[in-house]
């Protein structure tokens, strides 16, 4: 044991393990040479049974191995149970009240088919029946072992199929001489628990497949929600290039404008030209009636002669005069009309610019307002679905772990409950032995008080008569003596009706023992009655639960309910502003269409007058004076 001991220390340290203190006293309190390792009831963790493994591949010392209520987990049985694969010593293994579950079962197949030294195995409450795949590994384990003799099975909660695997793995190991299990032991516990584990499944596959639609119904929101980013993005493309496009209108009419003010400063350079013409002309005039007043007095002749000529000449270029000025105030209407035109294009181009800038904006405006409702609209269900997964997760976690709870409080309860009976079996067993006991010594007792009563008598009957035959005298002592006898007598009766009475309550005590014992029994079924109660309760809180989830399900259908009707709103209102940059469109097509008109008219009207300014220079008489004067 002090070898194991020092081993022990030593594997710790050099695995950089902390040795634990109960098993470390457990090895100093036990005798040194002792082929028993008793590690009842100490908490042993994974890293101990890492080392106790590594102990064990090497130990030749110990033949019983007992680790019974160790609250072993599942790496912990894995590394200790493989530790025991290659060991040659051990030849009772006890692992009772230490619920293995599925990996400790599938480790115990191993271990039994690989060990060539294990005589009996201890599985007494550890619920190796409880998972089908695991406890079939165990039962071929089983069957392919030829070396062990007893196994202890009881309370594993072992079903239909796993009995059927366990009768199998029986008929082919041909050494197993004791098989220790109770099938119909607990059956009401065993079925109360094996229903609220069905119903623990359903509840789980039921919040898998929610989880499942849960993922399924983010998914299509997020692609919804992608898909309406993107007509958002398409719509805020066309936007921006159908602003372009107003843009590029805008520009064209702006150089239409610039154009059209050029040829108005044009048309009046022209005019201006024209007026200088015309005050040309005047001075011409009158150069014309001072050579005409000259050569009329120099040649008065000459005047008379040609004084029709030049009253003709006069009268024509007084009606040309006149048609100019005529021309000349016209003209100047129209470049007044054209002015006007000209700032009604400009009010009606500034209206445009500033209708096409409050429509950008509105635009803008709206994208977004319908951007941040959509950001918020995800971010909300992101933050629902987020909470929702945690509440559902939360649920789930609490409902496993009350399940765990309840079982392990129910286990617990039973343990309890089997070891008070067992308490009140042996308390009963040592009554009925203390009570056999007495009865005997009452009996030896009496007997043996009898035998003195006969013994007394006879002596008494043989002096009674030797004093009969002897002395008449001695009547009074013989009286006397005899009264003494009788007392002697009386007391004894006495006695001997005590010990009745005390009969009588010894079986009063055992009758109050049976009755104890039979209030314990109607304490036990009240105790699994009350556990059912608090069974169905649970169920009664599930359903609930599960009414809760669908009420979380109809706030998800509304919320994507909204969503749709707030992508159906963004919709509308994106038709709306596209039907509205149409008709703009159009108008600014019917404006484009009327100011090339106008530009049309104002070209053909310039052409027209600058034609007819030509003709008129070219063809007025005073062109070839302006000539030589220039």
């Amino acid at each position: 044991m002090e070898d194991f001991r020092k081993m022990y220390l030593r594997l710790c340290k050099e695995g950089g393990v902390e040795p634990q203190e109960s098993v470390v006293a457990q090895l100093q309190d036990s005798t040194a040479q002792s082929p028993r390792l008793d590690l009842s009831g100490q908490s042993l963790s994974a890293d101990t049974c890492s080392v106790l493994a590594r102990a064990f591949q090497n130990d030749i010392v110990f033949t019983e191995v007992l680790l019974s209520d160790c609250m072993l987990n599942e790496e912990g049985v894995k590394v200790l149970l493989t530790g025991l694969f290659g060991n040659t010593t051990v030849k009772v293994l006890n692992l009772k009240g230490n619920n293995l579950g599925s990996a400790g079962a599938e480790v115990l197949g191993k271990l039994l088919a690989r060990n060539k030294t294990l005589r009996r195995v201890v599985l007494e409450w550890n619920a190796v029946g409880v998972w089908d795949e695991a406890f079939s590994l165990f039962c071929a384990g089983l069957a392919c072992n030829s070396v062990l003799t007893q196994l202890d099975l009881r309370n594993n909660q072992i079903n239909h199929h796993g009995a059927y695997e366990l009768a199998l793995a029986l008929k082919r190991n041909n050494t197993l001489e004791v098989l220790e299990q109770i099938t119909g032991h607990n059956s009401d516990r065993q079925s109360t628990l094996r229903e609220s584990r069905s119903r623990t499944q359903v509840l789980s596959k039921e919040i898998q497949t929610l989880k499942e639609e849960k993922s399924r119904q983010f998914l299509s929101l997020m692609e919804t929600i992608d898909r309406q980013r993107e007509e958002m993005g398409h719509s805020n493309r066309s936007t921006y290039i159908q602003i372009g496009q107003l843009q590029e209108a805008l520009n064209e009419r702006k150089s239409a404008v610039n154009s059209l003010t050029a040829k108005l400063q044009m048309t009046e350079a022209a005019l201006a030209l024209s007026e200088q013409k015309n005050h040309n002309m005047g001075q011409l005039l009158t150069r014309v009636r001072a050579e005409k007043e000259e050569q009329r007095e120099q040649h008065i002749t000459e005047r008379n002669k040609k004084q029709e000529d030049s009253a003709l000449r006069e009268d024509k270029l007084l009606r040309e005069i006149q048609n100019l000025s005529e021309t000349n105030v016209q003209l100047r209407n129209k470049v007044e009309e054209m002015e006007r035109r000209c700032k009604s294009q400009q009010q009606q181009v500034f209206e445009l610019k500033q209708e096409l800038t409050n429509c950008t904006a509105e635009l803008k405006l709206r994208l977004a307002q319908a951007e941040d409702r959509l950001e918020v609209e995800k971010r909300r269900s992101k933050q629902v679905l987020e909470d929702m997964d945690g509440l559902r997760q939360k649920e789930v976690a609490h409902v496993n772990q009350h399940l765990e709870d309840s079982e392990r409080a129910l286990q617990e309860r039973i343990f309890k409950l089997e070891g008070q009976r067992i308490q009140l079996e042996e308390e009963l067993s040592k009554v009925k032995a203390a009570c056999v006991t007495e009865r005997a010594q009452a009996e030896e007792e009496l007997g043996r008080a009898r035998v003195q009563v006969r013994l007394e008598e006879q002596e008494h009957v043989s002096s009674l008569e030797e004093k009969l035959r002897s002395v008449r005298s001695s009547l009074q002592e013989v009286q006397l003596h005899s009264s003494h006898q009788k007392q002697t007598i009386s007391d004894l009766q006495a006695k001997n009706t005590q010990q009745s009475i005390e009969m009588d309550a010894l079986r009063r005590r055992i009758e109050d023992l049976q009755q104890e014992l039979l209030d314990k029994d109607q304490e036990k079924v009240a105790d699994v009655s009350r556990v059912r109660v608090e069974l169905q309760e649970q169920i009664g809180h599930l359903q609930a639960e599960r009414t809760a989830q669908g009420g979380l399900k109809e706030k998800i259908s509304a919320l994507e309910r909204e969503i749709k009707v707030l992508s159906s709103n963004h919709r509308e209102a994106l038709l709306d502003k596209e039907s509205e940059i149409s008709h703009l469109m159009e108008k600014l097509r019917l404006r484009d269409a009327e100011i090339q008109r106008m530009k049309e008219d104002e070209a053909n009207r310039a052409s027209y007058l600058q034609s007819a300014i030509l003709t008129y220079i070219q063809g007025s008489p005073l062109g070839h004076y302006s000539s030589p004067m220039k």
